[in-house]
């Protein structure tokens, strides 16, 4: 079972905002999206969000085109996460991170919906905020609990997962997720991703838009690099992340050397010429 999209193409007016894009992910990995402002990420987030339309192309879940599936049996599939954070009302932290309980129960959250988000929230270090109004929160901490609210939505408690099975803890649910890592902290941003990571090894898909490479060096088992609408390259963070690559996409000289106590590469940006 994968969440792929095949050949989309979106414009609007005479702009181009993906062409000919192919993206797949699979329960079990975390596919990383990253490449310069303007490139199509978000847009491609919205698209397998089933937020825009293609013109071309198809997007699918389980090989299942996605305006087939119900909303609700979507909802309970998939979770997104956005860039835009704001909520219009004064939720406190809880509350928000509970709208993601909405499709699989609606209404009234349930003992078992409290106890996912309070876990939840003690995960991406919110635990403390929990009874704070949500618009009061810094930058960071709201993006936390939106991570939270996300995870929530595709997270089973005993007796709501897809066919009523008790005891699943999200396998092959998918979260799609833009920069969920953008205003966060160091320390923060690896607690995300670890996070992210066990999701993943308990059989979650993941796709994160990520401006940090070395994140995305670390934590997917894959990278899309895009460049004007377009994905330039797919595969592993070594197959990807080499300086040849991410000269032509982002345009500044780029080093990349073998990760003294990982695997995996490490990825310096280089001042531009002229600059000490």
């Amino acid at each position: 079972m994968t969440y792929a999209a095949k050949g989309v193409e979106v414009r609007v007016g005479a702009a181009t905002l993906l062409a000919d894009v192919s993206v797949e992910v699979a329960p079990g990995e975390i596919v990383a999206v990253a490449g310069p402002n303007g490139a199509g990420k978000s847009t491609l987030i919205a698209t397998l969000a089933g937020d825009r339309r293609p013109e071309r192309g198809s997007v699918t879940l389980a090989g299942r085109a996605l305006a087939d599936w119900p909303r609700l049996d979507l909802a309970r599939r998939r979770a997104v996460m956005s860039a835009e954070r704001s909520v219009a009302f004064a939720f406190t932290a809880e509350e928000v991170a509970l709208l993601g309980r909405l499709p699989l129960h609606g209404g009234d959250p349930t003992e078992a919906d409290r106890a996912v988000v309070a876990t939840l929230l003690e995960a991406v270090d919110c635990a403390h905020l929990s009874g704070r109004v949500f618009a009061t929160l810094s930058t960071g901490e709201r993006q936390r609990v939106a991570l939270a609210r996300a995870i929530a939505q595709v997270t089973d408690a005993p007796g709501d997962g897809p066919s009523g099975d008790a005891g699943a803890t999200g396998a092959g649910r998918f979260l799609l997720l833009d920069e969920p890592t953008s205003s966060l902290d160091p320390a923060h941003q690896h607690l995300a991703m670890r996070l992210l990571r066990r999701g993943a090894d308990d059989g979650r898909g993941v796709l994160a838009v990520l401006h940090d490479l070395n994140l995305a060096a670390a934590y997917a088992d894959r990278v899309v690099l895009m460049a004007g609408a377009r994905v330039v390259a797919t595969g592993s963070p070594t197959d990807v992340l080499r300086a040849d690559l991410l000269e032509q996409v982002f345009g500044i000289p780029m080093l990349v050397l073998p990760h003294p106590h990982r695997r995996h590469p490490l990825v310096i940006a280089e001042p531009l010429p002229g600059v000490e």
